[in-house]
């Protein structure tokens, strides 16, 4: 049994290495990365600001913002989508952190793309998504606030 487990170790690692390698011809290592290891990836008790967006490829990103005094502190993802989406998902996130709230409103698909170090033209699409996503959490954290200073009874 140790025999076969050892083939079928051998045989999974070089269907790995020969994926990985046929990846590296479309995507930058950047991409990979953040696809293979996706920073703030999950979701978020009590987030400031949320918001889902399904894209026109049917992939659906959703974002989790956490906020203090107007600078984002927290930025978490998820998505049912694929590798790009995953990429874009996790380097926005990383793009918005510790940004205040009307620097994160100005990252765009070129930001996006470029921190990635490249998408292939099939997957522009994912850093759409991902910065439409982002978009409409801040909205979300805007109207929060807003109801909150009325809720307060403050001028709007």
């Amino acid at each position: 049994m140790d025999q076969e487990d050892d083939i079928l170790d051998k045989t999974v690692a070089e269907i790995q290495k020969a994926i990985l390698n046929d990846a590296r011809k479309i995507y930058s290592e950047k991409v990979i990365d953040h696809f293979l290891h996706p920073r703030n990836l999950g979701t978020m008790e009590d987030a400031d600001a949320f918001a889902k967006v399904t894209g026109p490829c049917g992939d659906t990103m959703y974002i989790f913002l956490r906020v203090k005094g107007e600078k984002i502190v927290e930025a978490r993802f998820m998505t049912d989508g694929c590798a790009s989406t995953i990429a874009c998902g996790s380097a926005i996130t990383e793009l918005a952190k510790k940004k205040m709230i009307n620097e994160a409103l100005n990252i765009t698909e070129l930001d996006l793309t470029d921190a990635l170090e490249g998408l292939p033209e099939s997957s522009i699409h994912c850093s759409v998504l991902a910065t439409r996503t982002l978009r409409e959490a801040i909205g979300d954290y805007r109207s929060s606030e807003e109801a909150k200073r009325v809720a307060k009874g403050y001028d709007t």
